[in-house]
């Protein structure tokens, strides 16, 4: 059954970021995008020591939308639209990068006086062509805003789309499904087989599906039209994504992903010249256009 359940077995490669670990699965030589989704990083489990922290510098994005989720720890996001929001276990930022935006992400001061957590998701999802040049936007969804829904001794926060008859309220651009689902010991709970396309990552703990064993760190991409059943042994902390197929492939380079790579290329030029728009309250440091570009979908 398994056999023909998983069509794409795809393991992380790693990076030590100093302090803490990001594990990456998308995009991949063999699977560049599960539904919407383009990008897929697990941040940590990490405790940083007293006085340290994250500190990603303002950095651009085109064409796609992001989406941080966190399991433990805050992050303050600052934009080019003058957005502040800081995001904490359970909620959800969206930031749509559309025609372009910059932003950064750090520690809040309060997590890095008692030595910060950091473990969470963040996955980047395409637009449609049609969305692809919209106006850049933010949205922040509270935990409280995010339905929870338990079914077979597991608890499912639904971040986007709609999961075992319940919806989440925020913004999606193609049919997307994205959803947190925590595992009791001894629990099963089904995966439906209504979306085009889906995967599952286990992020903690411990996992199978329908009997096979499930790998930390690793995404498994199922073969669309079969459910299948969840379970858990000891208890764990799976991720389920997908949504719709695109019928246009899409081009990653470093930040940025675009069904055009003349646009990415465009992209390049007016970051590496300054065209971009500033990040209020944090215009003092930028990350350059790398040498050497560590996420790409071209080879």
């Amino acid at each position: 059954m398994t056999d023909d359940l998983i069509i794409n077995t795809i393991t992380p490669v790693t990076h030590d970021l100093g302090g803490f670990k990001v594990h990456r699965t998308l995009p991949s030589r063999p699977h560049t995008m599960v539904g919407p989704f383009v990008f897929f990083d697990q941040m940590g489990p990490a405790h940083l020591p007293q006085g340290q922290g994250i500190d990603v510098r303002p950095h651009p994005h085109i064409n796609l939308a992001t989406v941080t989720y966190l399991f433990a720890g805050a992050i303050d996001h600052r934009d080019s639209l003058g957005t502040f929001a800081t995001i904490e276990p359970g909620a959800v930022n969206l930031m749509t990068a559309g025609t372009g935006i910059v932003h950064s992400e750090r520690s809040p001061q309060t997590q890095r006086d008692a030595g910060p957590e950091l473990s969470g998701i963040q996955t980047w999802i395409a637009l449609p062509e049609r969305d692809e040049e919209m106006a850049p936007a933010f949205e922040h969804v509270g935990r409280d805003a995010l339905p929870v829904i338990s079914a077979g001794g597991a608890r499912a926060r639904v971040i986007m789309g709609s999961l075992w008859g319940a919806a989440a309220p925020t913004t999606t651009y193609a049919s997307t499904i994205y959803a947190d689902i925590l595992l009791d010991r001894d629990s099963a709970v089904p995966i439906d087989a209504d979306a085009d396309e889906r995967a599952l990552y286990l992020a903690l703990g411990d996992a199978s599906l329908d009997g096979m064993k499930l790998e930390p760190q690793t995404l498994y991409v199922l073969a669309p039209g079969h459910p299948a059943t969840l379970r858990s042994a000891e208890g764990g902390r799976v991720m389920l994504c997908g949504g719709e197929a695109f019928t246009s492939p899409r081009h990653v380079w470093w930040n940025f992903v675009s069904s055009s790579r003349d646009r990415i290329n465009q992209a390049k030029a007016d970051w590496k010249a300054g065209n971009f728009p500033k990040v209020p309250g944090d215009d003092q440091e930028f990350i350059p256009i790398p040498e050497i570009v560590r996420t790409t979908s071209d080879g």
